[in-house]
């Protein structure tokens, strides 16, 4: 049986730092953090990332990587991981979506979709 997607919960919470940016230079920091439940039957293992990032003017970088933040992280059934990392924008919005790489404890491949998540300044929005 292949585990589908729909049973790894992927939740968001981001935030600016104001600390580490510099608008006049064109830098917009900020910190994101990511719980990921694993709602399926089995266990699970993150193997890579691919992120999307789109900045205000529209222009998009692609990251791919290996784990998250140094780690494969193992998620047995009904339990979450969640760690936090951090993106610079050059504009005060953004978008940032993409997907983790998992495998099943039987040898089940599939990508677990992260849905897309804003990026912004509260000083920029009116």
């Amino acid at each position: 049986m292949t585990e589908s997607p729909d049973t790894i919960d992927i939740k968001v919470n981001t935030r600016f730092l104001s600390e580490q940016s510099d608008p006049e230079e064109g830098r917009f920091a900020f910190a994101y953090t990511i719980v990921i439940t694993n709602a399926g039957e089995e266990s699970v293992r993150l193997l890579s990332r691919y992120w999307l990032i789109t900045d205000g003017n529209n222009e998009k970088k692609e990251v791919h990587g290996e784990g998250v933040v140094g780690e494969l992280p193992y998620i047995p059934s009904g339990d979450t991981f969640e760690y936090t990392s951090g993106a610079m924008l050059k504009t005060a919005v953004g978008t940032m979506e993409g997907s983790y790489q998992m495998v099943t404890e039987s040898g089940d491949y599939f990508d677990a979709v992260i849905p897309r998540f804003s990026l912004s300044d509260p000083s920029a929005l009116h």
